[in-house]
């Protein structure tokens, strides 16, 4: 049986305790919506307390460390997260790779980690502008997916993927409809390679990119997209709800 659509909010380094509110009134509506899966990824310092808060959204973080514990100033590890009552983890970013360097086999291992201590994880991919203007972007984004998943059995209740083009993350450029379903369609027939068709079909498939309340719809309504990973406007509950709305809109039609 397929899954509820997900819709997941990436604070990225925004918020404060000031935010609780908005962090209650988005539990509060997700509630109305039971036909689809609500869940936002506050800074580290926020997770617990957001964790309380929460009777209906899920919480999770926005990357962890490989390394279960040491001397690793800055880092936090997966079985930290999981103490501050995380679900599941953003992995992967196109800012943690494009900032930090971070590799597809870095990504990998971080899956690794969260995963033995039961946390699930949202593997991104995406490619560049350049890469797209060149015709290349299918083989990019399998390149970075192939390396990056986990190894896994129960795929389906442990990993999800996002597909965020770069290019489209924060400029308010979206790719075309048909961009999108050629990239998922490619991205899910590597997930029945990796995990099996039967593994691979509760594996959901999410967009990213400048995506809002006045486009969730048309997106959401594309063939394979099986949810949102949402950045500036899952930052108030008016903006980010209205995006699962369209989610929830998209499911009962």
């Amino acid at each position: 049986m397929a899954q509820r659509p997900y819709i997941v909010g990436n604070w990225k380094m925004n918020g404060t305790r000031a935010m609780l509110p908005e962090a209650r009134a988005i539990d509060r509506a997700a509630q109305r919506h039971m036909k689809v899966e609500v869940a936002v990824a506050p800074p580290y310092t926020l997770i617990h307390a957001v964790h309380r808060e929460a009777e209906q959204i899920g919480v999770g973080a926005q990357d962890c460390s490989p390394d279960p514990d040491g001397a690793h100033t800055g880092d936090i590890s997966a079985s930290m997260l999981a103490d501050a009552g995380a679900k599941f983890v953003i992995l992967g970013h196109s800012e943690r790779r494009q900032a930090y360097g971070e590799t597809s086999e870095q990504v990998n291992a971080k899956a690794v980690a969260a995963l033995e201590v039961g946390i699930r994880v949202i593997i991104c991919c995406g490619e560049p502008l350049d890469v797209r203007e060149a015709g290349k972007a299918e083989d990019y984004v399998a390149k970075q997916l192939q390396a990056s998943l986990p190894a896994i059995e129960d795929a389906g209740e442990k990993v999800t993927v996002a597909y965020e083009p770069i290019w489209a993350i924060g400029t308010g450029k979206t790719a075309t409809n048909d961009d999108i379903a050629a990239m998922h369609a490619m991205i899910r027939e590597l997930l029945n390679k990796r995990y099996g068709e039967d593994q691979s079909a509760d594996v959901r498939i999410l967009y990213g990119g400048s995506v809002k309340p006045e486009n969730a719809a048309e997106i959401l309504g594309t063939a394979e997209v099986g949810g949102a990973l949402v950045g500036g406007a899952s930052l108030t509950a008016d903006s980010f709800m209205g995006i699962a709305l369209a989610a929830s809109e998209t499911e009962e039609g």
